[in-house]
C-alpha cells in the first residue's frame, strides 16, 4: 500500500461523503449498525470512522445512554463526520491511530470499523490495540470488501483506467480497497493479535446510481484514485472521469445503473 493511498485532503473528504458514501457504504453501515445494537454496549469505539457513515448509523440504532467515541486519523474527514451528526451528548470525536489507541485498557464493550483495516499499515498491532481496549468479552466487529471482480463498478473503473494508462495504470481500488480480501490472512492476523473466536460472513449488496457519471465522479474524483490519475496527467482527471462513465454507459446503460458489490464482516471476540 503506498502512503498515497491513506491521503484524504482537498476537496476528496467533501466528494467522498456526499457521493462516495451513498454509492457503496450506506448498506453496509445498517448492518454494522444492526449488529452493534444487538450487543447492546454501554461504551463503543469506532475506528477509522472516516466522514461518519456508521457513526450515524449506530447513533440511530442506539438509545440514549452509552459512551460512544469515534476516531480517525484523518481529521478532514473527522471534521465532516463531527458536522454531519451534529450536536450528540453521546458522542466524542478523537484523532487516533488505530495501531495506538489513547484509551485504557478494557475501556469499551465493542470496537467497530467500517472498512478501515485495509489501510492499516500493520493489521496485527490494529487488532491487537482493540483487543487491549475491549472488556473481557466484548466484541470486536468490522468489515472489507472482498475482491474487486465482486465489485462490479470498482473493477469497471479500474479496467478502464487501465486503458487510459497503459504504461503505468493506476491500482488504487484493486491495491487497497479490495486488497485485503484473503479470509485465511484475516484470521491468521486476528489470531495473531490474541482473538480465538473469529467468524467471516459474506455479505453481498447493490450499490445503485442516478446515472454513469455520478458513479465516475465519484470514484475518480472522491476517493485517493484522484491523485493517481493526477500524478500521471494532472490535465486527464475530467478525460479519465469521463471514459469511466461512458465505458458505465456502454455496459449497465445510460439511466439509472446499479451493479453487485461485496463485502467480509468479521466478528472477533475477545
Amino acid at each position: 500500500m503506498s502512503n498515497a493511498d491513506k491521503v484524504f485532503t482537498g476537496s476528496i473528504p467533501g466528494i467522498y461523503d456526499t457521493y462516495f458514501v451513498p454509492l457503496i457504504f450506506s448498506d453496509f453501515a445498517d448492518d454494522i449498525a444492526t449488529r452493534v445494537a444487538a450487543l447492546s454496549p454501554s461504551a463503543l469505539l469506532e475506528t477509522a470512522a472516516g466522514t461518519g457513515a456508521v457513526t450515524r448509523a449506530v447513533a440511530a440504532a442506539l438509545p440514549q445512554g452509552f459512551r460512544y467515541v469515534a476516531t480517525d486519523l484523518n481529521e478532514p474527514m473527522l471534521a465532516i463526520a463531527a458536522q454531519r451528526q451534529g450536536e450528540d451528548h453521546r458522542i466524542s470525536w478523537r484523532q487516533a491511530d488505530a495501531s495506538a489507541l489513547p484509551f485504557d485498557d478494557a475501556e469499551f464493550d465493542v470496537v467497530c470499523c467500517q472498512f478501515g483495516a485495509m489501510f492499516f499499515p500493520d493489521r496485527v498491532k490494529a487488532y491487537a490495540e482493540a483487543k487491549r481496549v475491549l472488556k473481557p468479552n466484548g466484541t470486536f466487529l468490522f468489515n472489507v470488501w472482498d475482491r474487486i471482480e465482486e465489485n462490479v463498478f470498482a473493477h469497471d473503473v479500474t479496467m478502464t483506467l487501465g486503458k487510459l494508462f497503459p504504461d503505468d495504470p493506476p491500482r488504487f481500488m484493486a491495491r487497497t480497497p479490495h486488497g485485503y480480501f484473503d479470509q485465511a490472512i484475516i484470521r491468521a492476523d486476528l489470531e495473531r493479535a490474541g482473538f480465538g473466536d473469529v467468524s467471516i460472513e459474506i455479505r453481498p449488496a447493490l450499490s445503485r446510481a442516478p446515472t454513469p457519471d455520478l458513479v465516475a465522479f465519484a470514484y475518480c474524483q472522491g476517493t485517493p484514485l484522484r491523485s493517481e490519475i493526477e500524478i500521471r496527467d494532472a490535465t486527464k482527471l475530467q478525460a479519465a472521469t469521463d471514459a469511466v462513465a461512458e465505458a458505465i454507459r456502454m455496459r449497465h446503460g445510460s439511466g439509472p445503473v446499479e451493479a453487485k458489490i461485496q463485502a467480509l464482516v468479521i466478528t472477533a471476540r475477545r
